[in-house]
């Protein structure tokens, strides 16, 4: 286990760690109710997740009929309220993520989590789950400012540096997402992304450029020492 090639494993959350799709899916169809509009189908509403929730928003405003621009910020209000006070009705870890985690942290791994989620509800949905403990850092997309959220490398730099790492010590880093904003993201940073292929993929598995693609959270492991 002295051998484990990464001192740092970050995770993507909405599709990566978490299947958060049906209280995303229960805030924005309370969100549409609001405007009049019906709900979005439930085989639909992955394909809304990525970006955050104001982007979630816009693209279900979009399917039902487009974006009131009047009447955006007012939803969007209404949307965070409600996901806030029901964050974890029906949020899970995909199967395997916290054997995963267990199996990171046995070989001396530093875990963190980089999202686009606000950073106060990444944290919150974290701990009503009891995993909040297992991370060293919980960076949002609203933690570093404005325009610094993935897919910039923003976060993933800030991930190292909190890590302990930076100009002059080195660490070796990986990351583990699902869409397009974690990839390039990663890849601004300089550092090898893993793709899950059971998560809200806005492009095709094979087609995100991620440096490896797996299909289940058994297989981590393996494909980190791969890299």
């Amino acid at each position: 286990m002295s051998h484990f090639p990464f001192t740092i494993v970050g995770f993507d959350l909405d599709g990566t760690l978490l299947d958060t799709a049906g209280d995303l899916a229960a805030a924005v169809d309370h969100a549409l109710g609001l405007a009049g509009r019906p709900p979005v189908p439930p085989a639909e509403v992955r394909d809304l997740i990525g970006g955050g929730a104001k982007r979630m928003l816009e693209r279900a405003l979009a399917l039902t009929g487009g974006v009131p621009e009047d009447e955006f910020a007012d939803l969007y209000r209404a949307l965070l309220a409600f996901y806030t006070d029901n964050i974890a009705v029906h949020t899970r870890p995909f199967p395997g993520a916290e054997a995963a985690l267990d199996a990171l942290a046995e070989r001396g791994v530093q875990l963190a989590v980089v999202t686009n989620k606000f950073e106060h509800l990444a944290r919150k949905v974290l701990g009503e789950l009891g995993l909040y403990e297992r991370f060293y850092t919980v960076i949002g997309g609203d933690t570093m400012g404005p325009g610094r959220a993935k897919p910039q490398p923003d976060q993933l730099n800030e991930m190292i540096a909190r890590g302990g790492g930076g100009e002059n010590v080195e660490l070796r880093a990986a990351y583990v997402g699902d869409t397009t904003y974690d990839t390039l993201a990663a890849q601004a940073a300089g550092l090898p992304c893993i793709a899950v292929s059971f998560g809200y993929n806005d492009l095709p598995p094979a087609e995100l450029g991620a440096t490896a693609v797996i299909d289940h959270f058994d297989a981590l492991i393996p494909a980190l020492k791969s890299l």
